[in-house]
């Protein structure tokens, strides 16, 4: 039998995205229909909805009326298909924290970009998507405030991370520079939207797909390659 053939997945996201949570999900299922066939490396990379997004973030229904000029009942049907989506690939949007649910919020997610960037450099992708995993459950499970360094601090830590060095990169201008490139490349790349997936450098794959879809592309570029080589 042979080994399983290599593939690195660049992801480009928000922590706001739903849509980013809805494809991640897709994402682990087509990975795990080829288990045995390849060895994924899964990268996250930068991408901001909304960078001019004020300390105090805005109200998720508000700013979907906003952003997009829908009315009310448009806004609540967006949230609604984004809802139903999500749960069809097994992750639920609702609030799982004491109490009475907060509004759901839109925060600004520099700080957020800065975190992940530092984890994978210090520590590698499977931590940092650990990470990303825990933030995604952080905004849209708990509610929190992912703008806050003391919340992400908190994140962090949850993972794995050491607080203090990660309240260090979330001030580090080298981070942020890097946060920057990143996202000058995804617009090098025509990336105008998260989710996006490049598979080994060579694919770009827009939009939360199916599971199938998925599979199917990295079939494809993994032939190429093979074919390349022969």
């Amino acid at each position: 039998m042979s080994a399983p053939a290599n593939v690195t997945l660049d992801i480009w996201s928000d922590v706001m995205c739903p849509w980013c949570v809805i494809g991640l999900k897709q994402l682990d299922k087509a990975l795990a229909s080829m288990d045995g066939e390849v060895d994924a490396t899964v990268r996250f990379h930068p991408f901001e909805l909304n960078p001019d997004m004020p300390e105090e973030g805005e109200e998720q229904a508000a700013h979907i009326q906003r952003k997009y000029g829908r009315t009310a009942e448009q806004s609540a049907g967006v949230r609604e298909t984004m809802r139903q989506a999500a749960e069809r690939t097994g992750y639920s949007f609702d609030y799982t924290g004491e109490g009475d649910a907060p509004p759901a919020m839109m925060w600004n997610t520099r700080m957020a970009h800065r975190l992940l960037t530092w984890a994978l450099r210090a520590f590698g992708p499977e931590r940092q998507q650990a990470l990303k995993r825990a933030l995604f459950d952080a905004h849209f499970q708990a509610r929190r405030n992912v703008s806050d360094p003391e919340v992400l601090a908190e994140v962090a830590e949850s993972v794995g991370l050491p607080r203090l060095n990660a309240l260090q990169a979330m001030i580090d201008p080298q981070i942020d520079a890097i946060v920057t490139a990143e996202e000058r490349q995804a617009w090098d790349w025509n990336v105008t939207g998260v989710p996006a997936v490049v598979i080994n450098g060579k694919l770009i794959v827009p939009g939360a797909q199916e599971p199938e879809v998925y599979s199917d592309l990295i079939r494809k570029v993994l032939a190429r390659e093979a074919a390349g080589k022969a």
